[in-house]
């Protein structure tokens, strides 16, 4: 939670520019919410005129007619305004409706193009706090601050405008009181300032919590955590309640401390100009409307407090989120990208070195080759760099030695989308999105029609159990898949990569979690699919890989054996000794 313990500028011009970038699609409706205020602010402004009017002129000298007249005048004042008022304030929430809207589309398919090593060091719900809260306080400063704060000003200068042209030393008694309004608003600003630094720190904080104990809720109920859990977001739930307290405190001594001002302000007036009135110098009406432009004048004043703080909270939020746009965590594509559109499916690593830190390697100097249509296992114990494998011939990351070659073209001179669209991965966990179990195995996909996602199920064997459900292929599954079996789960996977139809497929430890019938059902779906395909194959059971073209056995990063399973055994090595391990465990499991 460093970064967001950082206090930051309250003000910062770079960052506003950036924002401001933002509004440059809706500029002229910018324009006209500012034009749109500046005739608001002048409606308010002349209101208490019409007041100095009425008592002055009218009512003095008993001209009924032409009070009838102010009235009416009056009336039509309040009317334009309320309807200027209703057009500009849906002006600008809609303007702020759709810069947010602009913002978070472009946060998200920024979070898509990144790379997994940035998932790998920021914790999904601080990503979330980006994408939700952090983006609608811009909201707020984008609908109710740029385009607003010129209403409270211009509303400002009207009423100083009006107030000075009528009597200008009854205005400077009415404005003596600035200074102590002055003093006030920043210490004001300073306390609500950490206030606010405090509530994002905490929602934050909240949000990365309930993410990651939501996601492992089965852990913490097996192993009675519940206490425990329940216990912590108390503490995060009670910081983020005092934080808020706090700031609400302030507002509840400085709001007041304004009215007392202006009530101070009000007593001034009354004594100054009630003097004056018993001279004959000011007349009741201007006392009068001095009263009013009294108290239209804090509530401006009052507003742009608020805004003060809608800003600084705006620079510390989109400090953070254009600091995750600035991220450059991005793996980049070729200007002139190769084709892979006639792809046969032969892979090559070519001494391959690769890090996720520094220099602590996980892959050293791995070279090996799969011809189009061939069939490679990888064995080896838990960390020597099997998934890692995968993930680099994906390009899920960038290797810092070597060369990683699919057809004979280094996978940097290809599109990263092209390279993957001829890859399909079927992993242990598997992943089923909210939707419908269609939908899981096409994703949406529009080029795989239904036909193909039928076909596809069927071949796997898992239309067994979708044609029992009420609604089929238009079930519902729940996040994550929830309400699936992990074998129903893991045969949908298999049937996704099948409507996907790869020239390279990737099974990582894909039959680990389903029962023995599942898994031949499985197993006789696979030397179907594998006909004609590059296929890499990682397990821990050895039965599974036998039939392989190739073994390649995996220790600590490197490759230490190759061959086929009756090679690997008559070498007498790490895979015989793997073997021996695995059909003793079946021995005493027998």
């Amino acid at each position: 939670m460093h970064e967001e313990e950082i206090l930051g500028k309250a003000y910062d011009g770079k960052l506003m520019r950036r924002l401001l970038h933002y509004l440059r699609p809706y500029k002229w409706y910018v324009v006209l919410g500012i034009v749109l205020s500046m005739v608001v602010s002048a409606l308010e402004a002349v209101r208490p005129y019409f007041t100095k009017i009425a008592v002055d002129d009218n009512i003095k000298n008993h001209d009924e007619h032409g009070l009838l007249i102010t009235a009416l005048m009056f009336l039509s004042v309040l009317t334009l305004r309320g309807v200027m008022q209703y057009f500009n304030s849906y002006l600008t929430q809609w303007i702020g409706q759709r810069t947010i809207f602009d913002l978070r589309m472009e946060l998200f398919r920024h979070l898509q193009n990144l790379s997994l090593k940035f998932y790998d060091r920021n914790p999904i719900g601080r990503l979330i706090t980006r994408v939700t809260s952090d983006v609608e306080v811009l909201n707020d400063m984008f609908s109710s601050g740029i385009v607003m704060v010129f209403s409270d000003v211009f509303m400002i200068a009207g009423i100083l405008w009006f107030m000075f042209s009528m009597n200008w030393q009854l205005a400077f008694v009415s404005l003596s009181v600035l200074p102590f309004l002055f003093y006030g608003t920043f210490l004001f600003r300073k306390k609500a300032r950490e206030a606010y630094r405090d509530v994002r720190i905490q929602i934050a904080k909240i949000n990365t919590f309930m993410q990651e104990h939501i996601t492992g809720m089965i852990v913490d109920q097996i192993f009675n955590r519940e206490k425990k859990a329940y216990d912590q977001f108390d503490g995060l739930n009670a910081a983020h309640r005092d934080a808020n307290i706090r700031s609400i405190f302030y507002y509840a001594v400085f709001y007041p401390a304004v009215d007392i001002i202006g009530a101070v302000a009000v007593g001034l007036i009354i004594w100054y100009a009630g003097g004056k009135s018993l001279e004959g110098k000011v007349t009741i009406g201007t006392i009068m409307a001095f009263l009013q432009f009294n108290e239209m004048f804090w509530r401006p004043i009052r507003d742009l407090s608020e805004k003060y703080n809608i800003m600084q909270t705006a620079m510390a939020s989109s400090e953070r989120i254009f600091k995750l746009l600035d991220d450059n965590s991005i793996l980049p594509n070729p200007d002139s990208p190769v084709s892979l559109s006639n792809m046969k499916g032969k892979v090559e690593f070519r001494n391959v070195w690769f890090a996720y830190n520094d220099e602590n390697w996980v892959l050293k100097n791995v070279s090996f080759t799969i011809q189009a249509g061939e069939t490679i296992a990888f064995v080896g114990h838990t960390g020597a760099g099997k998934t890692t494998i995968i993930s680099l011939l994906s390009r899920f990351y960038e290797i810092q030695k070597g060369e990683i070659l699919v057809d004979d073209i280094n996978i940097n001179d290809v599109n990263i989308a092209d390279l993957r669209t001829h890859i399909a991965v079927v992993l242990q966990d598997v992943f089923l999105f909210s939707g419908d179990i269609k939908g899981n195995i096409s994703l949406g996909n529009d080029a795989i029609p239904f036909e193909r996602v039928k076909a596809a199920a069927q071949f796997v064997g898992v239309d067994q159990f979708i044609e029992t459900m009420p609604h089929q292929y238009d079930e519902a599954v729940k996040e994550r898949g929830s309400t699936l079996s992990v074998g129903q789960k893991q045969l949908l996977s298999f049937a996704r990569a099948l409507a996907y139809n790869p020239k390279i497929l990737v099974l990582d430890e894909a039959t680990s979690s389903v029962d023995t019938e599942t898994e031949l059902l499985i197993q006789s779906a696979i030397k179907k699919l594998l006909a004609g395909r590059s296929s890499i194959v990682i397990a821990h059971r050895l039965s599974t890989i036998q039939s392989a073209d190739k073994i390649i056995v995996m220790h600590k990063g490197e490759i230490r054996e190759s061959g086929t399973h009756q090679e690997l055994l008559a070498l007498g090595g790490i895979y015989y000794k793997l073997y021996q391990l695995q059909y003793k465990e079946q021995e005493v499991g027998e």
